[in-house]
């Protein structure tokens, strides 16, 4: 029997992946999505794997669509897409923010928007937004990522004020440098430097990420929401 329905936004790789795979282990349904089409592991039962473009409200309503008549509307949104475009304030151009900012934050409402309502009849129901500690402390380069990132903990907590009375918890959570393909491209000189500025001398894993992910999606974190929780190693303290 299972759990509950699970979404995950950008479930190819890295942090998405990890998550979708956490929950699918601990007997939840998982509809996992990418832009671009890909596969779970088939080993691995309750994974769903779905080609859709955040951005585009026309896929996310024929997904919605296909999801109702199949029972398959989620009790918890994982909100993950997310892209970089990395580059100097005054060099960026005009789609690269413009490319950053539809996905991280106009596809975490397309989506929120459309699901929210199932969760509001059923007066239950959890949203997860995944943001950065670049929308914390800034990072330079990032203009574009660290702005779509730290709207959404505005969004994150905005919304909870609004769902609260209907038993919807929305969260943020915000990791810092985590082992996945967005750090890949780092050289081992500049791998150690970041470490060095982790107090607990490491970056962090998917299953990190996951764990807590998989804490604010159950009963045990009912009472809480609003909230933007750092997921860093201490590399960010107030």
């Amino acid at each position: 029997m299972s759990n509950g329905n699970v979404f995950i936004s950008g479930a190819s790789r890295g942090i998405g992946n990890s998550i979708a795979y956490h929950f699918a282990e601990n007997d939840y349904v998982v509809v996992g999505t990418s832009r671009n089409e890909f596969e779970f592991d088939k080993k691995i039962k309750n994974l769903i794997p779905v080609k859709l473009d955040v951005t585009s409200r026309e896929d996310i309503q024929n997904c919605f669509n296909d999801l109702k008549t199949k029972n398959l509307l989620p009790d918890i949104l994982i909100n993950n897409a997310g892209i970089t475009s990395d580059q100097i304030f005054l060099r960026m151009k005009d789609e690269e923010w413009d490319n950053v900012i539809d996905t991280n934050l106009n596809g975490v409402f397309n989506l929120s928007k459309i699901f929210v309502k199932n969760m509001i009849k059923n007066r239950k129901g959890r949203i997860i937004n995944i943001s950065s500690i670049s929308g914390l402390m800034g990072n330079s380069g990032q203009v574009n990522y660290s702005s779509s990132k730290s709207a959404l903990n505005g969004f994150t907590k905005s919304l909870a004020k609004e769902l609260g009375s209907r038993n919807i918890t929305v969260n943020c959570v915000a990791p810092g440098y985590i082992d996945t393909d967005m750090t890949s491209f780092l050289d081992e000189d500049s791998k150690k430097q970041i470490e060095k500025s982790i107090p607990l001398g490491r970056l962090g894993s998917g299953e990190d990420i996951s764990k807590l992910v998989a804490f604010l999606a159950s009963d045990e974190a009912s009472y809480i929401t609003g909230q933007t929780i750092s997921i860093d190693g201490g590399l960010l303290m107030y």
